[in-house]
């Protein structure tokens, strides 16, 4: 039995679902995969991204509650391993981790862990000191470390790359989708810049 405000687990599992989706709320998708209906509640990214009448898939988790059950599917499973390494973390449940995956990727959380860099994590997400301290704290362990020196280099130049981006009016959800897009043999913070405001202008 389920103690009033818990998750809980059960034998049920549903690891993937593949559907057309028919509707869009706040905050899920309603999946039809084939007479049936899920409510799958996706990041906001997904969300958007989701075209009604097209067929979409997604890695799922089932949250079990006392008065509820509530399906997660994410695009990518990185999401959905990063997903449960953060509901593991004390304090933090199924809506406070698509809240931090909604600002930080699990690119983003991964650095910062595996950097133990806060600082990292608060300039290129948002995430407030107190919450980055606590995942990078309780992560760490599970994700291992990497050594310093260059990675610390290439921390710090994105970080700068994402502001100075957002210096001249982009969002952050934008320059760091660009960002993505920018070649990693790329170390230069200005050729950085550079090559990010190309893609941000096709």
């Amino acid at each position: 039995m389920c103690q009033k405000g818990k998750v809980c687990y059960t034998g049920l599992m549903i690891g993937l679902i593949k559907g057309k989706v028919v509707e869009k709320t706040e905050r899920a998708l309603l999946v039809d995969t084939g007479g049936l209906g899920y409510e799958v509640n996706v990041l906001p990214a997904t969300r958007n991204g989701a075209k009604i009448g097209e067929t979409a898939q997604f890695f799922t988790y089932l949250a079990v509650r006392e008065d509820a059950l509530e399906l997660y599917g994410f695009a990518e499973k990185k999401e959905l391993e990063f997903f449960k390494l953060l509901i593991s973390i004390s304090g933090i449940g199924p809506k406070g981790a698509i809240a931090v995956l909604a600002i930080a990727p699990p690119e983003t959380l991964e650095k910062a862990v595996r950097s133990g860099d806060t600082n990292y994590l608060t300039r290129v997400s948002g995430i407030g000191k107190k919450r980055a301290e606590k995942i990078v704290l309780e992560l760490k362990d599970k994700l291992g470390s990497l050594e310093t020196g260059d990675a610390d280099h290439s921390l710090q130049g994105e970080a700068d790359t994402l502001e100075a981006l957002q210096s001249l009016g982009y969002t952050l959800p934008e320059a760091r989708e660009a960002l993505k897009k920018v070649s990693p043999d790329l170390t230069d913070t200005s050729a950085k810049v550079k090559a990010a405001l190309k893609v941000l202008g096709k």
